[in-house]
């Protein structure tokens, strides 16, 4: 981020008296770290304002942050901040529209712009990133606290996979170094990250036993609503299982089809080199080029898409 537009974004900041701080809907660790990271911030460096953090609390993710339960009168005149969240409708808490104005802060391609300021950087690693970035440009007239770096430091461990995704850089590492200093208990917080439960350790089994691969690599598994409620498990669970197949050598790319309530697929798209983010658009998704999500609203659809993961692989060779 550069001077001028975080300076632009602080300059907004210190207009309103109160800051209401969204994100995605199912937040992962970086939509809850670059969120309460924030917050954190702007409560320490600005103690006369009131800062909120909006959202559904998921259970799971108790250990990071909970959120707070507001009035909707409290958005009269007040600033709106989403963070790492690509496109409106994936906002946690519809009332982020009732802010007077509103900031985007995001990482994933800007498809579908909104806010009256938006700043997008997709060569960050992960939102929680851009506020770390955000706060070393400003850090004369921000505050950084032990919890706001525990948070940031989180989302950013949880987006590059413990540094081993492809848009971690040297600069992704000196924001950890820089967040590693202050004194939160890194060990106990990796620990929090990596766990599941025997549920979801039983499905890990499942995944791997039950995953269709091609030639080409192309690979996919389907999870049921009978599947899941088998093994005792629902959908905010199953996260820990998108990274699984790309463990295995002969995989190239892949997509888990989990089963809604209401009868859609959750489709989560993984690739470790070739982009399969333009098929997540063709289905009522997106994301990164590598990484991305989608839906699908039929057992065909869904097969739909693992066949285009499979084109996308064997016009790969062809080349």
């Amino acid at each position: 981020m550069d001077l001028q537009t975080a300076q632009a974004i602080l300059n907004k900041i210190k207009a309103y008296d109160t800051i209401i701080i969204h994100r995605h809907m199912r937040p992962d660790p970086d939509a809850l770290g670059s969120q309460v990271g924030l917050a954190e911030i702007l409560r320490a460096s600005f103690p006369e304002k009131q800062i909120y953090q909006v959202g559904k609390t998921v259970d799971h993710l108790e250990y990071l942050a909970t959120m707070q339960e507001i009035a909707d009168e409290v958005y009269q005149d007040s600033l709106v901040i989403v963070t790492d969240t690509a496109n409106a409708p994936r906002i946690s808490d519809e009332r982020y529209h009732l802010g007077k104005e509103l900031i985007k802060i995001d990482h994933h391609p800007n498809d579908e712009p909104y806010g009256d300021l938006v700043y997008v950087d997709t060569t960050a690693s992960s939102c929680s990133e851009i506020i770390c970035d955000f706060y070393q440009q400003l850090a004369d007239e921000l505050t950084m606290t032990t919890e706001a770096a525990r948070l940031l430091y989180a989302g950013i461990v949880g987006d590059t996979g413990r540094f081993l995704y492809p848009a971690t850089t040297a600069k992704t590492l000196r924001m950890a170094s820089f967040l590693r200093e202050f004194d939160f208990d890194a060990t106990l917080l990796n620990r929090q990250l990596s766990q599941i439960s025997l549920a979801v350790s039983k499905l890990v089994g499942y995944v791997y036993q039950n995953l269709k691969i091609d030639e080409n690599g192309a690979a996919c598994c389907y999870l049921s609503q009978a599947i899941l409620q088998q093994y005792g498990v629902d959908d905010s669970m199953t996260a820990h299982l998108v990274p699984l197949p790309g463990e295995i050598d002969q995989v190239q790319a892949w997509a888990l089809f989990v089963e809604q309530p209401e009868g859609y697929y959750r489709v989560r798209l993984r690739s470790k080199t070739k982009p399969i983010n333009e098929i997540a658009k063709r289905h009522y998704g997106g994301g990164h080029p590598l990484a991305s999500g989608a839906n699908a609203y039929s057992l065909e659809e869904a097969q739909e898409i693992y066949q285009e993961i499979k084109d996308v692989l064997k016009n790969s060779h062809k080349e």
